[in-house]
């Protein structure tokens, strides 16, 4: 399968970008008349023919175009990226793999402050969505501040996963099926005691993730895991 952003279904014909086209020529050895599938990332799933195997520009027909079911509750993570790019880039991929809706580049008092690259991130994702055979791109919003993601919080069901020791319920037990979820991932340093005071005043259920200290990337890679599980109903 082969990602086409700008696709629609009244296209009729699609031209592939350079590198896809090379990928799909030259590598995986396609050529005129075979058949490929292309998504948009929408949910849409394109039946195509090659109608010319040009390595830099391969062209298709549009044969057959199906929207996909989206999921009916969407599952949001805000996380803290950190300084180490290569962590927080395995967690971009592991959450599209596992089938996260949202993912929010959170900005807390303790996060390392490091250059937004939406670039790579999105070139992540996509190769992270078609291997795992998906049909919708998790959306990468732009970074959030804390106090504000709070106030506003974009779910019906908010926790936050903290590090201090207070009564907490583990979020197996705290997620309800069927209903718009988010979760907060705070940086290596933890949030700070203002901000959970902060989001519990906004209505945030203080959640545990297990028993082990985890690290940030990691904490989100088994937060993304147990909501989408619940979610889908264990």
């Amino acid at each position: 399968m082969f990602y086409a952003k700008d696709i629609t279904p009244q296209s009729g014909h699609y031209t592939m970008d350079e590198p896809t086209s090379k990928y799909c020529i030259m590598v995986l050895r396609h050529e005129k008349g075979d058949e490929v599938l292309l998504t948009d990332g929408r949910g849409g799933r394109y039946t195509t023919t090659i109608t010319d195997d040009n390595r830099k520009k391969c062209i298709v027909t549009i044969k057959q175009y199906e929207l996909m079911p989206p999921v009916q509750s969407p599952v949001r993570i805000a996380i803290s990226f950190t300084k180490n790019s290569s962590r927080i880039e395995w967690f971009l991929e592991k959450a599209t793999e596992i089938g996260m809706q949202m993912i929010i580049p959170l900005v807390s008092q303790r996060t390392e402050k490091e250059k937004f690259r939406a670039d790579r991130f999105e070139n992540i994702l996509v190769s992270a969505m078609l291997q795992s055979q998906q049909y919708y791109l998790p959306e990468l919003t732009a970074p959030a501040a804390f106090d504000t993601l709070v106030q506003q919080p974009p779910a019906q069901q908010l926790f936050i996963a903290h590090c201090l020791p207070e009564q907490k319920t583990h979020l197996w037990q705290a997620m309800q099926a069927g209903k718009d979820s988010l979760l907060l991932i705070g940086p290596e340093g933890d949030f700070t005691p203002e901000e959970i005071q902060l989001a519990l005043d906004k209505g945030f259920q203080p959640v545990s993730l297990g028993d082990n200290r985890l690290r940030t990337e990691t904490a989100g890679v088994v937060g993304c895991t147990m909501m989408n599980a619940v979610n889908a109903g264990g």
